[in-house]
């Protein structure tokens, strides 16, 4: 068998093995789209089979005693064999065999590549069959009777809405051939249950699984935050602290080059950039077998919905900490500093015009890292609550009394700038001062960022299955980490405690 051809039933076999052994590993039957794409790859490999029987007969290669073989014999040979292999698929031989470098080798693969892309198999939408249409009526059904918004209903959700936790769990029970399931008590009805989560393909456990994420994922987007109104996004691959490598510094300024005279050369010089890493934040929760036993059907869309909730929002605290505990940033000076950053006044005051002009100085006269001026526009406030109704009324006054008592124009009148206000604030800074910041552009300064495994965002839900525990439990986990990129996008005033 040619080398090539061995390498490709290598790489196809490798990959069916993949497939099955995925399957394996989470003790499961192979989905639609696994079976079709396994199927497809058999194709291709009785497809090379086929191929390398038909392109080896006895006496494929006809030689004389050590001599060469006849060039016309050659050829009708090397014919015959493309004539072979393209009367096997419908295909015209003739261009192959004009092709003076065609070898059977070569028409072989072609044969192959063409199957390929006109027979590979399409990952196409399946059509659910009865017992997903009915999972997913359930799941509706569920988190419509707990009170939630259910955009697109499944077909039958509403004929379901008034089944109890036992009732869909007898449902369950007689769909899968167990017609006796009516007679158990919800105590044995909640062990049989128990058992089944160790079921993949059982509907029970998809159901519940299905109704904790959908409210789950209601709660998460419904949450109110403020952070990722003024901070960066971005995204790690892993775990591993990474170094972002350097800051590409500025080149030198072009110089005058006189008649006859030469270039100078330069050599830009970088900056470090600060250090970025991931860490995991989660939790588990349990549905009781009280609970179920209690037909507490609120537990499913609730608690979830709350875990969720509690995700964002502990982003929320974490990166308000920051500001507030003004750590030691990649420099070794602390990210909030009036001598070495310039990002900080010295005296706390209430938003005023004047201290208002201090921070855009302070920000808009940043150089970078080489010492060059850079420009960046002020985008947004942000301040605890109780500070926006001030600020509106400064920033939306066209004129503001003079010492003298007349009329002058307000240079800050509708300036631009966002407000943001958080309560977080409010709660860290209990009766002191509450301090509130200017934030940069994010195009010309970046301040702090949230970084996330791959890009997600929203955590991750999942069924655990473990035994001893009586009841239902899923984990709940995010990947995220905070960094303070840069001194330069964010300007912070210590503030004066709230009067109310």
């Amino acid at each position: 068998m040619a080398k090539k051809t061995k390498e490709m039933l290598r790489e196809l076999i490798a990959k069916q093995q993949g497939i099955t052994g995925m399957a394996e590993a989470e003790q499961r039957d192979l989905t639609v789209e696994e079976q079709a794409e396994f199927d497809g790859l058999q194709r291709s490999i009785d497809l090379l089979n086929q191929l390398e029987d038909d392109s080896e007969p006895a006496d494929s290669h006809p030689q004389g005693d050590g001599r060469s073989a006849d060039p016309a014999a050659m050829e009708r040979h090397r014919a015959a064999e493309i004539v072979s292999l393209c009367r096997d698929f419908d295909i015209d031989p003739a261009e192959y065999i004009k092709d003076a470098d065609a070898t059977p080798d070569t028409v072989r693969a072609a044969i192959i590549e063409k199957q390929r892309r006109e027979h590979a198999p399409v990952r196409a939408r399946v059509t659910a069959d009865e017992d997903d249409k009915y999972r997913a009526a359930a799941a509706d059904a569920m988190v419509m009777r707990a009170g939630l918004a259910v955009e697109k209903p499944a077909e039958g959700a509403a004929a379901l809405r008034g089944m109890s936790l036992r009732d869909l769990a007898v449902e369950c029970l007689s769909r899968s051939g167990d017609g006796g399931a009516v007679r158990l008590s919800r105590d044995d009805l909640f062990a049989e249950m128990q058992r089944q989560f160790f079921n993949p393909t059982a509907a029970f456990p998809s159901i519940l699984d299905q109704t904790v994420r959908k409210s789950y994922e209601t709660g998460y987007n419904e949450v109110q935050v403020t952070f990722d109104q003024w901070t960066s996004r971005g995204t790690l691959t892993d775990f591993k602290r990474t170094q972002s490598g350097y800051l590409a510094g500025p080149a030198g300024e072009f110089k005058l080059v006189p008649e006859n005279g030469e270039l100078e050369h330069d050599l830009p010089v970088d900056g470090r950039t600060p250090t970025r890493q991931l860490q995991t934040f989660g939790r588990q929760f349990t549905m009781t077998r009280q609970a179920f036993i209690n037909d507490d059907i609120g537990f499913l869309t609730t608690v979830p919905a709350r875990y969720a909730r509690s995700a964002r929002t502990t982003i929320n605290k974490q990166v308000y900490e920051v500001l507030f505990k003004n750590p030691v940033i990649h420099d070794g000076v602390a990210l909030f500093d009036a001598t070495k950053h310039n990002n900080l006044l010295a005296t706390g005051t209430e938003i005023t015009a004047e201290s208002m002009q201090s921070m855009m100085l302070r920000m808009q006269m940043q150089k970078d890292d080489f010492g060059n001026a850079i420009i960046i526009r002020p985008e947004a406030l942000v301040v605890p609550v109780g500070y926006g109704f001030k600020t509106k009324v400064l920033f939306e006054s066209p004129t503001i009394h003079t010492e003298g008592n007349t009329q002058s124009v307000n240079p800050l009148y509708q300036p631009g700038l966002r407000i943001i206000e958080d309560p977080t604030l409010n709660a860290m800074g209990g009766t002191g001062a509450l301090p509130w910041f200017l934030v940069a552009n994010r195009s010309d300064a970046k301040s702090l960022q949230v970084d996330y495994l791959d890009g997600q965002e929203i955590p991750t839900i999942r069924r655990s299955e473990r035994p001893g525990t009586l009841g239902f439990v899923w984990d709940i986990y995010l990947d995220w980490g905070i960094t303070a990129l840069d001194y330069r996008g964010i300007v912070k005033n210590p503030g004066k405690p709230l009067s109310i």
